[in-house]
């Protein structure tokens, strides 16, 4: 049985993303199906498939479970106020 994967090089947070309290601009975003980010890089963020980005994060953590992937990012620039 195989397990469908993407290779992901750019987060999308449909708005979604949930502040880490222990931790200053950290988040975390739960996403359906299995997806693979580059840890400890910078990769962008946008809010939607066709928005221009927002930002610029790094992975620090991520989890697959029962396909979801559950990732908890730093945020290291952000290029406009919401």
């Amino acid at each position: 049985m195989s397990m469908p994967l993407s290779l992901e090089w750019c987060i999308i947070t449909h708005g979604e993303e949930m502040r880490v309290e222990e931790k200053e601009n950290t988040f975390t975003l739960k996403l359906d199906g299995y997806q693979l980010f580059p840890i400890d890089q910078f990769i962008d963020i946008k809010r939607t498939d066709n928005a221009e980005q927002i930002g610029t994060a790094k992975v620090v953590e991520m989890s697959w479970f029962a396909n979801t992937t559950v990732i908890t990012y730093e945020l290291i620039s952000l290029y406009n106020v919401n």
